[in-house]
């Protein structure tokens, strides 16, 4: 099986590159589908999810191909609009597809999306969107089957600020008859990023990262060229790596302005943060403080900060609460924590995290992409070897995990298929 093998090693040092946003490149590839002719990507990350869409934009009749850092979609004249189930149950941002196939075919049939194994992430809030704008829906054998003359625009009230249900109703107002206006919308700076690209496709959208967004539909859009933004969630990656391993990095691409709440918290653990013209400098010595940790939408602290997090906490000099607020289920890794000697009880969506001196190298198993990040860097803080089997699941959403925190002196190699 596919793994990380992680060995004690000095303090950290030197300089780290943050890749594009595994969280915007999905999306602006699936807007790619919504203007004939070839989209260039800038910035997009060599990771199995972005392979995984290409696949998908592949199989509804685009051409997909890789020049260096970038990925050039060219969209057909006519896509097809059928996504298939096998690439589907792999990925849960395969949703994204169903708003691009509706505003342009008028039709889409997709199986009911995968993905990480962290509770249930139902797509009710996209359907009954697309609903309103004039879709019909029919569900049977596990696919759902939407069709629409033409989408037509409305105020769209969402039941909750969904960041993937913000993305797909955006991609598919911009080719909607009139205006929409979706209230209660996310607010992340993916989305800002995905309205950037659309806006130079020729779409007109207004209040992009603000919780109401106004698009006026067009006609068609064109091919154009965007480059992705940092990923965030791989910075705080990096910043969790300096707080449990010590040392002091230079992040560059790291946008302090996109993790203002996780800054606080990190500072809270006794970390100190500088941003710098071009990231975000470190510095960590010592075991960290105790702070308390609750998810919440942006601009709060992101769901997919708090394995990082947990992982930091659980050999700080103090006793830390983690409540999440978004995800059942995503408390999972702390069963593989505390085989490496965390002390860690989890209640309902709450954590209680006492700190101990030092984890102890074990063999454990990543369930998901961010909780599997996190047990690499747990091995930063232990004694003796730590096995982090399931790397697949990490090759998801980070390019060269391994060889970044080599290149900042961590004893850290992967093996397997993919190493």
């Amino acid at each position: 099986m596919d793994r990380f093998v992680v060995r004690p090693s000095g303090p950290l040092s030197g300089e780290v590159t943050v890749q594009g946003a595994k969280n915007s490149a999905l999306k602006l590839m699936a807007a790619c589908l919504l203007a004939e002719g070839a989209t260039t990507l800038d910035h997009v990350p060599a990771i199995t999810d972005v392979a995984l869409m290409a696949e998908m934009l592949t199989a509804l009749g685009a051409e997909v191909r890789r020049e260096g850092g970038s990925v050039v979609v060219a969209s057909p004249a006519e896509c097809v609009p059928v996504a298939p189930y096998d690439l589907v149950q792999q990925m849960r941002a395969s949703i994204v597809v169903l708003g691009p196939l509706l505003a342009r075919q008028g039709r889409a049939r997709i199986s009911l999306p995968g993905g990480d194994d962290f509770g249930t992430r139902p797509i009710d809030f996209h359907l009954r969107a697309f609903t309103e704008l004039g879709a019909e829906f029919t569900t049977e054998h596990g696919y759902v089957e939407g069709r629409c003359d033409r989408l037509v625009g409305r105020r769209i009230v969402l039941e909750y600020p969904s960041h993937t249900t913000t993305d797909n109703v955006l991609m598919a107002a911009v080719l909607a008859k009139g205006t929409t206006v979706i209230e209660n919308a996310a607010r992340e700076p993916e989305i800002e990023d995905l309205a950037a690209l659309l806006t130079a496709m020729g779409a007109r959208i207004e209040g992009a990262g603000t919780s109401r967004i106004e698009v006026e539909g067009v006609d068609e859009l064109r091919p154009a060229r965007h480059e992705t933004l940092p990923d965030r969630v791989v910075a705080a990656t990096y910043l969790a790596a300096v707080g449990l391993g010590g040392g002091e990095v230079h992040v560059r691409g790291a946008r302090p302005e996109h993790m203002d709440m996780l800054l606080v918290k990190l500072a809270a653990t006794g970390m100190e943060l500088e941003a710098t013209a071009t990231g975000l400098w470190a510095r960590a010595e010592g075991r960290p403080g105790p702070v308390d940790v609750v998810t919440l939408p942006y601009p709060g602290v992101a769901t997919d900060y708090k394995p990082l997090l947990v992982t930091l906490l659980s050999v700080a000099g103090g006793v830390s609460i983690v409540s999440e607020n978004l995800f059942a289920g995503r408390f999972r890794y702390v069963d593989e924590l505390v085989r490496m000697g965390a002390d860690i009880r989890t209640e309902g969506h709450h954590a209680v995290v006492r700190g101990v001196p030092r984890l102890s190298g074990s063999e454990v198993r990543a369930p998901d992409i961010r909780a599997g990040a996190a047990l690499v860097l747990a091995g930063l803080a232990a004694s003796g070897e730590t096995v982090v089997l399931g790397a697949e699941h990490v090759d998801r959403g980070y390019e060269d995990l391994a060889g970044n925190l080599r290149r900042l002196g961590a004893d850290v190699t992967r093996a397997g298929s993919g190493g």
